[in-house]
């Protein structure tokens, strides 16, 4: 899936779209890739000199990638997911302009409108950060 379907399916746009392309998907299963460059925003303040993706927009792009599995639910067509949770969230290394970060997210739970799902990044198949989220699907 390339950077206009999902842009049709997620409503978030860039600087804060963390998702550039899905290679993968498999029932509970998405993989996506997001290249990461020096011309991200966050660069110039993160840290000047020693530029470093933020944890948080890593956990942001597996709630993302989590949305889009559960976005592409017939029953759910139209809506928007929201970001309820993260727990065990961990960051295990940095992630440096020209790494691709390949996000690999299975839904563990769904109940109703409620998703969860587990995330790790990779870069180089070596994970940089991990965590559970929950998340809701409700009108846009």
């Amino acid at each position: 899936m390339d950077i206009r379907r999902i842009m049709e399916i997620l409503p978030h746009r860039p600087p804060f779209l963390m998702v550039d392309r899905i290679t993968q998907i498999d029932g509970n299963h998405i993989v996506a890739v997001k290249n990461v460059t020096m011309n991200e925003a966050y660069f110039q303040g993160h840290f000047p000199g020693h530029p470093i993706m933020p944890g948080v927009l890593q956990l942001e792009a597996i709630a993302q990638v989590a949305g889009i599995l559960m976005l592409k639910r017939v029953e759910n067509a139209g809506q928007i997911a929201y970001f309820m949770s993260a727990e065990k969230v961990k960051w295990r290394r940095p992630v440096h302009p020209g790494d691709a970060l390949v996000i690999d997210v299975t839904m563990t739970k769904l109940r109703g409108n409620i998703g969860k799902a587990k995330g790790e990044c990779k870069v180089r198949g070596d994970v940089v950060s991990e965590a559970e989220v929950t998340f809701m699907v409700g009108e846009a």
